[in-house]
């Protein structure tokens, strides 16, 4: 089968392993570095480039310099030093200067093979200058290029060199000749698929020469260029994988606009009782929000909208009332939370009041005892159960509502977009119903428009009266006493305090603070005077709640715990939070662990106490790319092999333009000249088509 492979036409889809000089063993590590296929291998585009094209005489070459050179081999030989140290010297000679080159790991006859005397060789790296050789200058294992009489095509040296990224046992040198030849025999493969009007008006050269270009660029390409990835060839790879992702955003949002849903008729009998009962008036930017969502829900057509708001902000009052809008409709709404915690504090914030005004508010929770989740599941199947709270438990088989019409899902980054997708599936047959997402987290733009691109969006950008931004500050080891001074002052003063770590217990790989250990010292050694408390995911669910209990009831005046309060713990009197380790949360972790302090309006601090200086917010989008920023490995998007969303932010935005511009006029992609096109999305999103009609 495997001779029979080497002789076919090879195809975009077949396995690298079946391209000549790979096989078995450097297809798995080409697997580790992501490529699979043929098409993988021709989008591996290199990571950074070397300017090698500038052969310099070997008397211009500058010590403590990389450069580039060219000569003729006048000796190679095995040196013994008197102290018996072994290594390989070539002198290399142009006419204007002698230089030598050094390698210390090496087998003599196959060097002596290599480096035959009289053979033209360009050498790269960087020059040293050593006064105790006879020449002085001398390079130690550089790059180098043998030059035979056919001047033949160089690719390590004397030139524009690619560097891939690697993994163990695949050097530069064997992966970028494996590529040379990859681009060389295949890249014609590459189908054409953006419109000629559109490459035309944006100044995009054909992919084929992109991919030739952006693997072994032109000597003439300016290298800062192609190491901040805005050369031509990777502006038009960049912007084709932008588009084939806008182009599936937009055509799940076209899909949804097609879809029959529920066109709520406007209401206020429940609104405004609840509005009477609430101690506090809504703001401007509360008000704006609804008012965008009611008129939203009242549309034919499913609602899919992203509701953004500071940690405090009051989001969860603007779904009260969204809710109770799908209510007076006679449908039922479910509030899918991502931990059980988040899923009760939500319940007894919100029953007392929607109980007051008669609507009927189930909590619904994994741990449920049999008979308890029977009674349960007939409630919300009989329609009974108005307002369902809960977490995946809400999306397992056995729950049916009657009539469904409005999802909210909170701290949407950690509930995947499979989950959304089977809770929007429970609404009766034939109805999409309207779904509100919310976070919390702080979204660049970039990244709102590849995660939430196909979502409209409403913004709540004014905090209530007397709400203080909590003060935020990154220290360091040497903080610690200081930071304990401070943290006892605060509980002194009345105030309560988190120390959130980020694992349970430490692990010997790991060399980080753990919460049971710490737990234990801070106790004993730095607060033996105050009550602690510990608290982390291990727990079961009654531990849980007895030490979020003691701690509201201020019996706990200091909580150690793992990010298991990341979200959902409302702690009125906290006023202070250190973060251990904070270099390794995510931004997303951080902003909501941050609001857990301060939330009744007095002053509050956070505290990130890091092993090593770092910065958040894009940095660690750039860091971790956007799969881990958000948890968007879940949230049904492809993944970005080429593009950076930070970096092609405007790229982006005009690849978001021409989608949704393009499926405006041509919605199915039918007209002959998008068939190529068509059939490039349904590659890019494969099996998550489905997720197309997914908010």
């Amino acid at each position: 089968m495997r001779t029979r492979r080497k002789i076919e036409i090879m195809k975009l889809d077949d396995s690298i392993q079946f391209i000549k000089g790979v096989g078995p063993k450097r297809a798995a590590m080409f697997h580790k570095l992501g490529v699979h296929t043929l098409e993988d291998a021709l989008l591996f585009i290199p990571r950074r480039y070397e300017d090698r094209s500038r052969i310099k005489p070997i008397a211009q070459a500058q010590a403590d310099a990389l450069e580039t050179v060219q000569g003729e081999i006048k000796l190679a030989q095995q040196v013994i030093t008197p102290k018996g140290k072994k290594f390989f010297e070539v002198t290399v000679g142009d006419g204007t200067g002698i230089m030598t080159a050094k390698w210390f790991n090496f087998h003599p006859k196959y060097m002596k093979t290599l480096f035959p005397k009289g053979q033209r060789v360009i050498l790269s790296g960087l020059v040293q200058f050593n006064s105790y050789t006879r020449y002085g200058k001398e390079m130690l294992h550089p790059n180098y290029e043998l030059i035979t009489s056919a001047a033949e095509d160089l690719i390590h040296t004397g030139r524009i060199v690619p560097i891939y990224s690697a993994t163990e046992g695949f050097n530069q040198k064997t992966l970028r000749a494996i590529m040379k030849q990859i681009v060389d025999q295949h890249a014609d493969l590459l189908p054409e698929i953006l419109p000629e009007d559109l490459k035309q008006r944006l100044g995009l050269i054909p992919v084929v020469q992109a991919v030739r270009q952006a693997h072994f660029p032109d000597n003439a390409t300016p290298i800062a260029q192609l190491n901040q990835g805005n050369s031509p060839a990777h502006r038009r790879l960049v912007f084709e994988e932008f588009f084939l992702l806008e182009l599936g955003l937009a055509r799940r949002r076209y899909s949804l606009h097609q879809q029959p849903g529920i066109a709520f008729v406007p209401k206020t009998g429940l609104e405004n009782k609840l509005r009477q009962m609430l101690a506090f008036r809504l703001t401007a930017a509360q008000e704006r929000v609804l008012q965008e969502i009611k008129q939203a829900m009242q549309r034919p057509h499913p609602m899919n909208r992203l509701l953004q708001g500071d940690v405090g902000s009051g989001k969860t009052v603007v779904a009260l009332l969204a809710l109770a809008m799908a209510v007076e409709n006679g449908c039922q709404a479910a509030v899918m939370v991502p931990t059980e915690i988040l899923a009760e504090q939500h319940y007894l914030n919100l029953h007392p009041l929607l109980d007051k005004v008669g609507v009927d508010t189930l909590l619904l929770k994994g741990d449920l005892k049999a008979g308890q989740k029977r009674l349960a599941y007939d409630r919300i199947s009989a329609g009974i159960a108005q307002v369902v709270i809960g977490t995946h438990a809400i999306i397992q088989q056995g729950v049916t509502f009657a009539n469904l019409g409005l999802v909210i899902i909170d701290e949407q980054h950690r509930v995947g977009v499979m989950q959304r997708a089977n809770l929007a599936r429970k609404a009766r047959q034939g109805f999409s119903p309207d779904v509100l997402v919310m976070t919390a987290t702080p979204i660049p733009r970039s990244l709102a428009l590849t995660v939430y691109g196909d979502l409209e969006l409403s913004v709540i950008d004014e905090m209530p009266p007397g709400r203080q931004p909590v003060k935020t500050r990154l220290l360091f080891e040497k903080d610690r006493p200081r930071i304990y001074r401070f943290i006892n002052d605060q509980i002194q003063a009345g105030g309560q305090a988190f120390v959130v770590y980020p694992l349970v217990e430490e692990s010997e790989k790991v060399d980080l603070l753990a919460a049971t250990e710490m737990y234990t010292h801070l106790q004993q050694d730095v607060f033996p005077q105050l009550k602690l408390g510990l608290l982390h995911g291990r727990m079961s669910g009654g531990e849980k709640e007895e030490i979020m209990l003691r701690f509201k009831n201020r019996q706990i005046q200091l909580l150690v715990a793992t990010t298991v309060v990341e979200v959902g713990i409302d702690i009125p009197q906290a006023s202070v939070m250190l973060i251990e380790h904070a270099e390794r949360f995510g931004l997303a972790q951080l902003h909501q662990l941050r609001g857990r302090v301060g939330r009744r309006g007095q002053p509050a601090y956070c505290v990130l106490l890091a092993q090593y200086g770092f910065q958040i917010a894009e940095a660690d989008l750039r860091l971790r790319g956007p799969g881990e920023f958000l948890g968007t490995r879940q949230s049904g998007i492809p993944d970005l092999k080429l593009a950076n969303i930070l970096r092609d932010a405007g790229l982006l935005e005009t690849a978001r333009k021409e989608a949704f511009d393009l499926l405006r006029h041509d919605p199915q992609l039918k007209q002959p000249q998008h068939q190529p096109l068509k059939q490039a999305v349904i590659n890019k999103w494969k099996t998550k088509l489905e997720l197309l009609q997914v908010g």
